[in-house]
């Protein structure tokens, strides 16, 4: 959906977040249940790695790995198809989502080294042939709200200067501004890697992206009144998957740390040895993760080493029926309930969310 400019600062912002609010409401229900799922993330980074190098939106990167949730939750893809099925899915986002300029181009993509290294040739024939599958798959509608169309409007009112910071007023609102917007956009990369949350409303993983932040960056209240009006959602109703979101981020905070300690070891033998040469620190923290996932190296998939495949698809490969393991084909189990704002997910209930969050953010002047 290409909303123009910034149309959360318009008149027609409430209108349009309405809209949103209410299409979300009638997203197909996802069932986790792709015998293909232990390699979603692989796919997930690497729609991520394509989409920061060619600085696509972030509504494009995530509609784009959303559609590609959607086809592996309906059909048994082979490991081959896959690669193909998650390029379609970034064009397809790309192109109702960016200006037509900004989606990437067929010499481009076979140009990357994440192609190379599962070699993979895209074809422009085969693309369109794919693209129309997945097109007829999703009835030609491509207007699904995920959580990134809903984030800035929230971050236009997540800071005031009503807040507080470890206690005392914030002083400068656009650091702070900042700050949240970095942090928000970290978290939003967190709830892309984990097909957990899609058994949230992306209005609400939008909803407890800001929370995460706020607790994460000490500021006070937690979730403000203001911020309650306008989401339509409770501290209650967010509880739960900003938890989620927390225990991931105090895990890369963790594995930072781990990382930082293991090259300040490595410093510490090379002046013991006198060993030329310097190794870059990692920092404490990295609270932007596209700008890690931008230096990654798409490395191939174990298992997928196959040769160059020549990937075109049959017409009907997307039809129920489809018998070929070549194919797409289509998974039939019960289904079970829509998505909910409101679900109940097996995880550490022992971790618990307070205004005393122990893993704060870096000190900013206020």
């Amino acid at each position: 959906m290409e909303l123009e400019g910034q149309w959360w600062k318009g008149q027609l912002a409430g209108d349009i977040y309405q809209a949103l609010r209410n299409k979300e409401l009638k997203l197909p229900s996802y069932k986790g249940q792709s015998p293909q799922l232990s390699l979603r993330r692989y796919f997930a980074d690497l729609i991520a790695v394509i989409s920061n190098r060619f600085r696509l939106c972030p509504t494009a990167r995530h509609l784009a790995v959303y559609l590609l949730d959607l086809v592996m939750d309906r059909y048994d893809i082979s490991m081959q198809q896959l690669h193909m099925v998650a390029l379609s899915c970034l064009l397809l986002a790309s192109k109702f989502e960016e200006r037509e300029d900004r989606v990437p181009k067929l010499d481009t993509l076979n140009s990357l080294d994440c192609m190379s290294s599962v070699n993979l040739v895209l074809t422009k024939q085969n693309l369109l042939h794919m693209e129309l599958l997945l097109l007829e798959t999703f009835q030609w509608n491509l207007y699904l709200p995920t959580a990134a169309h809903f984030i800035e409007y929230y971050l236009s009112i997540a800071v005031h200067e009503s807040d507080l910071h470890g206690g005392w007023p914030v002083v400068s609102l656009e650091k702070t501004g900042l700050y949240m917007a970095k942090y928000a956009d970290y978290f939003l990369e967190v709830s892309l890697q984990d097909q957990a949350f899609l058994n949230y409303v992306p209005s609400l993983v939008a909803a407890a992206c800001v929370a995460s932040s706020r607790i994460v960056l000490r500021l006070s209240p937690t979730w403000p009144s203001r911020l309650q009006r306008l989401t339509a959602y409770s501290w209650d109703h967010l509880v739960a998957c900003t938890e989620r979101l927390l225990i991931a981020h105090d895990s890369d905070v963790k594995e930072a740390n781990k990382q930082k300690l293991q090259q300040s070891n490595s410093q510490s033998s090379q002046a013991l040895f006198h060993v030329p040469g310097q190794v870059s620190t990692v920092p404490q923290y990295l609270p932007h993760p596209t700008l890690q996932l931008a230096q990654q190296t798409c490395q191939p998939m174990p298992g997928s080493a196959h040769a160059a495949t020549s990937f075109m698809p049959h017409p009907g490969v997307l039809q129920k029926g489809a018998q070929s393991h070549d194919h797409l084909q289509p998974i039939t189990h019960a289904h079970p309930a829509p998505l909910d704002a409101k679900v109940n997910l097996p995880f550490n209930r022992g971790y618990q969310v307070n205004t005393h969050y122990t893993c704060a953010a870096p000190c900013f002047d206020r």
